[in-house]
């Protein structure tokens, strides 16, 4: 079912787009553009929910349930749920988008694997996900497989000369990006705030850069690649809807508020 459903089409789509222009990596990006298109609507959706979770930290109803209920987690949790389900807030909506491209993630990493077929058995497993009347493998194959300094195929280095080792740059443009994106889209916490919300989002800024910045080290440079051209797409679609919260970036200004 996952390889109907999932991974025979993004072995396709793949295969059609690198025929069309002629480079894997280039395909990639394109693919890339597409899923981000097609996902607008649930980002969209996570936008909103990120702007009513913003405009919720402000009304009176909240502030006086986290102070009163400060000291009481199970009856704060309560509380806000109640209230959540008042003005029908889904705190969990912003999470529906990740959870998707996760599958993406997943899938495209297998398709890649297939895609990159190393040998005649994997040449042959491939062959049985083509659809006949779609591609012609004659046609396909072999795929040009380098973009700039990298081998799609290959976890990404970068090869200086004078230097015994390879830097990671796109592992480290991951990080940065990946650091960039969770940060700006998440409302600025309420001051004195005690909000389960609240708490999740700062272990997600943390733990997210670092997580797909791993798998970038160790991963196809493709899915890097992929990872990059995200994150830029994430940035600019949630600027141009006016809800960058910059100021989350500026950690140097809330050390200093701390300080008095």
């Amino acid at each position: 079912m996952w390889d109907t459903i999932i991974i025979q089409p993004f072995i396709n789509l793949l295969l059609w787009i690198s025929n069309f222009v002629g480079n894997f990596g280039v395909a990639i990006i394109l693919f890339t553009i597409l899923t981000r298109i097609i996902l607008y609507p649930l980002t969209a959706s996570q936008i909103k929910s990120s702007t009513a979770m913003q405009a919720l930290q402000k009304d009176k109803r909240y502030i006086e349930i986290q102070t009163k209920y400060k000291n009481d987690k199970e009856k704060l949790a309560q509380e806000q749920m109640k209230l959540y389900q008042e003005l029908k807030i889904n705190p969990l909506s912003s999470c529906l988008p990740t959870l998707i491209q996760f599958q993406i993630i997943i899938g495209l990493y297998q398709a890649m694997i297939q895609t990159m077929a190393a040998g005649p058995i994997d040449l042959l497993k491939l062959t049985r996900h083509i659809y006949p009347n779609f591609l012609k493998l004659s046609e396909v194959l072999p795929l040009n497989s380098q973009f700039l300094w990298m081998d799609m195929g290959l976890p990404e280095r970068l090869n200086i000369p004078g230097l015994n080792f390879g830097i990671p740059v796109l592992a480290i443009v991951v990080v940065i990006t990946t650091y960039i994106s969770t940060k700006i889209m998440t409302p600025p916490a309420q001051p004195g705030a005690n909000d389960q919300g609240a708490m999740m989002s700062k272990m997600m800024n943390l733990y997210m850069p670092v997580l797909m910045g791993w798998l970038a080290w160790t991963l196809q440079s493709g899915l890097a690649l992929y990872f990059v051209v995200t994150n830029l797409i994430q940035i600019a679609q949630y600027a141009i809807s006016g809800n960058v919260h910059w100021g989350n970036l500026a950690f140097w200004k809330k050390k200093a508020v701390v300080k008095k």
